[in-house]
């Protein structure tokens, strides 16, 4: 299976021995950040660092002036890695390795913009904004984001891209400091805590049948009994941590849960309403991109089967995003229940464009301290590439120890 790597810029820039350990790693691509979200990211093996403070989104590379001049809504250049082109510069040093390099783009997650632009975020049920979650369905956003995407994307020596968080982020967030654990949440629970009730939101919502204060009683309603009696708890079997997390079950089950906590006509209301916003973000973006790429540049995003997860992983339509983007790329660490009820809605691709090639691509952490499994990569490769995947993405090349890097390089020299 063709197997890619992410990696920071930071991780190879003044590092002379960097590509050549990934090069001998046994992976073809590596997936270079171009525009990332703030970060505390460790470099075990970088001769001048071991911690890099990434203290706002930013991208990593010189941004057009022209393109951004006169917009409120601009990406802001990062000032912590040396040198004016960062990407640039881990790009040549990476292909002169020989491996293939493409993009990696964080997209609507952005704590800066946020703060700058109070008006532009999720704002939730009770009020509450959260800047780290700009609101795709505000024209002002989708704009931001779509020239974004075709930036950060096509940059020189690229390939490809993988676009990130490109649909609704939502409560989840891995914040400094965070406390909001005290209440579990189950993944019903976190999508009501996500849903948008700014002033664009609002005016969707009504023009769907349900005056906004009307939905927005009935989210904070179905919520009352988590913070009483913690009656919205985690789901059988789901694992703890800030992240929905889905299980066998926990996909199908976790929208059946909103619509029995809210109501049928709600919750319609609601997801039609995002889903729209999500999808007119995701074609646009990819439009942009191939606009602005040369022939045979792919385009994946880093989604969900489950079209109400918001995140990282956005929630697609497994059937429909075939049909615009060239694939996707998958959570699948969690053991082989999790691989399944990711990987199987995509095992059907007949619906994609007979004249390309679909990728699904299965992204397996393999940082042990951070949860992976480096140590059984050739059983887990082996399992998701019989769901269907036919690639794997390795989170994280640039955080993993000697030890998890030295078992991902034994798994890729095994047969098969």
């Amino acid at each position: 299976m063709r197997t890619a790597a992410f990696l920071y810029p930071w991780d190879v820039v003044g590092d002379p021995h960097a590509a050549g350990r990934l090069a001998a790693l046994g992976v073809q691509q590596i997936t270079l950040a171009s525009a990332y979200h703030s970060a505390r990211a460790l470099t075990p093996r970088h001769p001048h660092h071991r911690i890099v403070t990434a203290r706002h989104a930013a991208v990593l590379y010189p941004p057009d002036a022209a393109r951004w001049a006169g917009r409120d809504l601009r990406p802001h250049p990062q000032d912590w890695v040396a040198g004016p082109d960062p990407f640039g510069a881990a790009a040549r040093a990476l292909t002169d390795a020989g491996l293939e390099v493409h993009t990696w783009v964080v997209l609507a997650h952005n704590s800066r913009l946020g703060a700058e632009h109070p008006s532009t975020v999720v704002h939730n049920a009770y009020g509450d904004r959260y800047p780290w979650a700009p609101c795709i369905a505000r024209p002002e956003v989708r704009d931001y984001l779509v020239d974004l995407a075709a930036e950060a994307a096509v940059r020189p020596g690229a390939r490809g891209t993988e676009l990130e968080s490109c649909g609704w982020y939502g409560l989840a967030h891995l914040h400094a400091h965070d406390k909001i654990a005290g209440v579990p949440l189950s993944g019903a629970a976190q999508y009501l805590m996500s849903v948008c009730f700014c002033t664009v939101c609002a005016e969707g919502y009504g023009e769907l049948g349900i005056p906004a204060p009307e939905l927005r009683s009935a989210v904070v309603r179905a919520l009352e009994p988590l913070w009483t009696t913690g009656g919205v708890g985690p789901a059988p079997g789901a694992a703890p941590g800030p992240e929905p997390v889905g299980g066998p079950r926990g996909r199908a089950g976790e929208w059946a849960a909103v619509e029995a906590l809210l109501g049928v006509e709600p919750a319609g209301v609601l997801r039609t309403w995002r889903d729209r916003a999500a999808r007119t973000l995701q074609r646009a973006a990819v439009r942009a991109v191939r606009d602005a790429a040369a022939d045979g540049f792919r385009v994946l995003l880093h989604a969900d089967p489950a079209a109400h997860r918001c995140g990282a992983n956005v929630g697609v339509d497994p059937v429909e995003v075939l049909t615009y983007a060239d694939g996707v790329v998958l959570p699948c660490t969690g053991g082989a229940a999790v691989r399944t009820d990711v990987l199987a809605p995509f095992a059907d691709r007949s619906a994609a464009s007979p004249a390309a090639v679909k990728t699904v691509a299965a992204n397996l952490t393999v940082v042990s301290g951070m949860g992976g499994s480096p140590h059984t990569l050739a059983a887990d490769a082996a399992h998701a590439a019989g769901l269907g995947a036919d690639e794997l993405r390795l989170y994280h090349a640039g955080l993993a120890s000697d030890a998890d890097l030295a078992a991902v390089a034994k798994a890729l020299r095994e047969p098969g």
